[in-house]
């Protein structure tokens, strides 16, 4: 699995009980995994269609590291789902733990060929599993 991203977690990520504000981890974990679409794909239009199931399986806390990791689950013609990782870093052990995982997938927008006049949605298929 890939490292992707890492966010130093700030009083300003926290919700109401001191932990890491849900929909902040989300924004990030999605950002993270666009990112790398567009960069396996490479192409910049692949957006968002689904993030299944979250389930945080811990908090994570003000000073720890976010680390967000990712590897291709599955690789179709106009689409690809991304196995995506969230874990809080303690930056005085070096330890990890997980504190959300989920498969979220991307497809490919439709663009025009403008030399041939014809739209395309193929992924580049030199990135199949």
């Amino acid at each position: 699995m890939e490292q992707l991203n890492t966010h130093p977690i700030k009083k300003s990520d926290l919700g109401f009980h001191g932990n890491l504000f849900g929909g902040k981890l989300l924004s990030w974990i999605d950002a993270s995994a666009a990112g790398y679409a567009m960069q396996l794909c490479d192409t910049p239009r692949m957006v968002t269609v689904s993030i299944d199931q979250c389930n945080f399986e811990r908090p994570a806390k003000e000073s720890q590291l976010l680390k967000i990791y990712g590897k291709p689950h599955k690789v179709g013609n106009s689409s690809m789902t991304l196995y995506m990782e969230a874990r809080a870093h303690n930056v005085y052990t070096g330890k990890q733990d997980l504190i959300l995982k989920t498969n979220i997938t991307f497809v490919q927008t439709a663009y025009r060929d403008w030399e041939t006049d014809r739209k395309s949605t193929r992924l580049n298929s030199s990135h199949r599993l």
